[in-house]
């Protein structure tokens, strides 16, 4: 598994126990791993958007409806089109980064064997 998605992995399961101190530690490594250029900046910007929303319990966001529903069926439908969107080629390299970066978060996500 590459550095990137295992640090996802460990993101993800910090976040779902609420240890957010652990998780702010696996998400500057991992925002480090991603890289300062244009993709790496929107790889950044998703992952630290939805450790906020999880942090701050935001009702509204998509992510914290998600992880308060266990619904695994929606959470393979967004898996599918955000890595649809994160393969588009016209899309610029900030967006790709921005989808990938959620792609990765479900994927880690589903992969767990109890969801929060």
């Amino acid at each position: 598994m590459p550095a990137r998605e295992m640090r996802m992995e460990m993101l993800v399961r910090a976040l779902l126990r609420r240890d957010f101190s652990r998780a702010k530690g696996h998400l500057e490594k991992l925002i480090k791993i991603a890289g300062n250029n244009e993709w790496g900046r929107g790889y950044a910007k998703a992952v630290e958007g939805i450790m906020n929303a999880l942090k701050d319990n935001d009702t509204d966001s998509l992510i914290v409806q998600l992880v308060s529903s266990n619904n695994r069926e929606k959470a393979k439908e967004l898996l599918e089109t955000y890595s649809k969107l994160a393969a588009q080629d016209f899309r610029d390299d900030y967006e790709r980064g921005y989808y990938t970066a959620w792609s990765e978060f479900l994927k880690a996500y589903l992969g767990q064997k109890t969801l929060a």
